[in-house]
């Protein structure tokens, strides 16, 4: 294996794990919302946190899963869980509110990224490609929402999530088109889908209503 590969494999481990940290986050904070336990809140971490790659790697075919593989990171979810059920009360839980979004949009974007690079080195054509960062980044907010026994945000906010996913996967596509080095690629994924996500939260961006009245 080449140092350039190398570089490459560490630098899509650090997203992974940037990622899977941001979802552990965004997990705990929507356990705590519904005032779970302990067990429920490592529970709907670890789905928020592992949802949306498990999916992934079950799609391509990739064993073993990225939290098997690096249970070093599995340890740090559940220690994340710990520590922010200790640490954070109901009070700044609710003085925070708009300040909950941040974990889940670096999330997404991260998420966005590998999920969209692996099925590209996988040979996948450009759509599926986009199609697949587009499940990495948003089945663990799935998941929370449903254990969270909430209609999934990703389903009934009229404010871009999913396109904001798909637009960091064109993004990748469009670099890898232009044959951007992959770091940029990854970077340009993650900025675009991150950003777009915090700019729709900021500015409150609605998608407009469908069907009749």
């Amino acid at each position: 294996m080449n140092a350039i590969s190398t570089l490459s494999q560490n630098f899509i481990f650090m997203l992974e794990f940037a990622a899977t940290t941001a979802f552990a986050v965004s997990g705990v904070l929507g356990a705590l919302r519904q005032r779970m336990d302990i067990v429920g809140i490592c529970v709907c971490s670890f789905l928020t946190a592992f949802g949306g790659g498990t999916l992934r790697d079950v799609l391509l075919d990739r064993r073993p899963f990225f939290w098997v593989e690096h249970q070093s990171v599995l340890i740090g979810v559940i220690a994340i869980s710990v520590g922010l059920a200790t640490l954070v009360s109901r009070n700044q839980l609710e003085r925070g509110q708009r300040w909950l979004q941040i974990p889940d949009s670096v999330g997404l974007g991260l998420f966005c990224a590998t999920g969209t690079h692996l099925s590209w080195i996988a040979g996948q054509p450009p759509i599926v490609a986009i199609m697949m960062g587009v499940i990495t980044g948003t089945f663990g907010g799935v998941l929370r929402d449903l254990v969270c026994n909430e209609i999934p945000e990703l389903f009934k906010d009229h404010r871009p999530y999913a396109l904001c996913a798909a637009a960091g996967g064109a993004g990748y596509a469009a670099s890898m088109a232009i044959d951007a080095p992959t770091w940029i690629a990854l970077s340009a994924c993650a900025v675009v889908a991150a950003g777009s996500r915090a700019v729709v939260i900021v500015f409150d961006v609605k998608l407009p209503p469908t069907g009749r009245r």
